[in-house]
């Protein structure tokens, strides 16, 4: 197990849709351990496969986040979205392949999903609030989108040239 390096905007491979997860293998297994670990670190509550350079429809997500809560780690493979409530939410959504940057962000306040678990079966729950806002997120991301792609067109220009501006500091100081 180990952490990965995640991905910062502007890359080519967060704007691409991701293939399916044809099998669940072993190194589906070991690739959602370390997506688990590397989100717990970074630290975030979710994290998608194309954002540690896997082009794969994978997400794992954990939203607990009371003091002391026991943590519930997830792991959905070939996710998709049943259906959407009519009301919805709004919250602050940062990301942790935009570093520091955060934007309200409306989306449906619950959603019914079905995917893969890594014990093969297929599942289906629905989710609410930051659950819910989480997981269109990161399915979100297996379609290539960020949140910043919900924002106006100014405000993701902003945005990006701050990630640019990042990612070239980056590479000076390594």
């Amino acid at each position: 197990m180990s952490i990965r390096p995640i991905l910062i905007h502007p890359d080519p491979r967060l704007k691409k849709a991701c293939a399916p997860v044809a099998e669940v293998s072993p190194e589906v297994g070991a690739l959602a351990e370390d997506m688990l670990r590397t989100m717990y670190d970074a630290p975030g509550v979710g994290l998608a496969a194309p954002q540690v350079g896997v082009m794969q429809r994978l997400f794992v997500m954990d939203c607990v986040k009371e003091e002391g809560a026991a943590p519930k780690p997830m792991v959905l493979i070939n996710p998709e979205i049943l259906w959407t409530s009519d009301d919805v939410n709004v919250y602050e959504e940062g990301c942790l392949s935009i570093p520091e940057q955060f934007a309200d962000v409306t989306r449906p306040a619950r959603v019914g999903m079905r995917w893969t678990g890594l014990d093969g079966k297929v599942h289906e729950d629905e989710f609410a609030d930051l659950w819910a806002t989480c997981a269109q997120h990161e399915l979100d991301h297996l379609n290539g989108k960020l949140f910043i792609d919900y924002l106006g067109p100014l405000k993701r220009q902003i945005i990006t040239r701050k990630m640019q501006k990042l990612k070239r500091d980056r590479a000076r100081s390594a």
